[in-house]
């Protein structure tokens, strides 16, 4: 049995280089953030929302699964924070996180806490400490109730980042991203029958297979089909199945009503191959601009889509409701594109600047004579 050897990256004419953009992750962010979107709008909490009714009877039986959308989220963060990582310096890494982040999510905090004091028809309204503490992003590990309930999944996003800056410290290779795979996977099965709490918080079993997953996927779209890159994808898969289990329950008890894990598993499963079909280049030439847009939106549009759309959605009742979501999703893009536009790309900016001139060397310090 021999070592990994290492792999030079393969020449630009055989395949993109790994920190060109991939326009189709972007589509397909957008996607995943629209069947959330879809989900809480016909499936989650239907009740509450359209005063008791059923209004999509056939719809909800397909929309009950959007909340499947968020492995997808996780497999793609997974795939894009490993090529954008490669290269960096932990500083680098950090401040691309931060300026990636914040910029958008304060906003989002402010408004949809604006939102539930002024019309707090869905849901309680949210108190200043509360406001305040979610601005920092670290209300979940503290147990201080999210804003909006979507912003959940950034403290499973934090906790990955942190895991994979252990790997940007040491210098990202080809061996030890994939070590790194193989070894987060193993120690979250570990830690599920370890009876520590601090174990499963830090590699979050429920999710750690998705993340891995992209990161094995990148693995092979920058160097190539080899056993051991579709070995992590293929032990991931496996992991991802098992804990859909608890998902699908979980989820299942939050609509009242039953879910499919076998539904769920074939939609998963088809997720892991529109994955390999980009992972394999397949996808390449489709370099579409309103893709980068799309791109550009999901992350404002996730963050503002919940309880604003959902508040939103209770006055548009005398609309045909299939007229009302479809005004609700749109209405909420252009509020994400506003956000984009006028606060998350300046605020973006302001940081991005900020944080590099305070990472840079001091200037030495001059010699004063008594002379003064």
């Amino acid at each position: 049995m021999t070592l990994i050897q290492e792999r030079p990256a393969p020449a630009p004419a055989a395949r993109r280089r790994a920190a060109d953009r991939v326009a189709v992750l972007d589509g397909l962010r957008l996607c995943a953030a629209l069947s959330v979107a879809i989900f809480h709008f016909t499936a989650l909490n239907a009740d509450r929302l359209w005063d008791g009714r059923v209004p999509f009877p056939r719809l909800v039986h397909a929309s009950s699964y959007g909340w499947l959308g968020v492995e997808l989220f996780f497999m793609i963060s997974g795939f894009v924070i490993s090529m954008s990582a490669w290269g960096r310096t932990v500083g680098g890494f950090a401040r691309s996180r931060l300026v990636r982040l914040f910029p958008a999510y304060w906003p989002a905090v402010l408004l949809t806490a604006a939102v539930m004091r002024l019309w707090p028809s869905l849901h309680r309204p949210v108190t200043a400490q509360q406001i305040v503490v979610n601005l920092t992003m670290l209300n979940e590990p503290l147990g201080v109730v999210s804003v909006d309930l979507s912003y959940w999944t950034l403290w499973a996003e934090a906790r990955f980042y942190l895991l994979f800056a252990v790997v940007v410290w040491l210098g990202a290779t080809q061996r030890r991203v994939l070590w790194f795979g193989y070894a987060w996977l193993i120690a979250s099965v570990v830690a599920v029958k370890s009876g520590m709490p601090i174990l499963v918080t830090v590699l979050q079993p429920p999710y750690a297979p998705y993340f891995v997953a992209g990161i094995g996927f990148f693995l092979i779209h920058r160097f190539g089909s080899d056993i051991r890159h579709w070995g992590l994808v293929g032990l991931s898969w496996g992991l991802g199945m098992y804990s859909l289990g608890a998902r699908v329950a979980q989820t299942g008890r939050s609509e009242h009503r039953p879910l499919s894990l076998t539904v769920a598993m074939v939609i998963v499963t088809g997720l892991f191959l529109v994955m390999a079909v980009v992972a394999l280049g397949w996808t390449a030439r489709i370099r579409w601009r309103p893709l980068t847009t799309a791109g550009l939106l999901t992350y404002p549009f996730y963050l503002l889509h919940q309880h604003i759309g959902g508040t939103i959605l209770q006055h548009l009742h005398a609309l045909p409701p299939a007229v009302a979501v479809v005004a609700v999703i749109l209405l909420m893009l252009g509020l994400a594109w506003m956000v984009h536009r006028w606060v998350e790309r300046p605020v973006a900016r302001f940081l991005r600047r900020r944080l590099a001139a305070s990472d840079a060397p001091a200037p030495p310090a001059q010699r004063v004579g008594l002379g003064g």
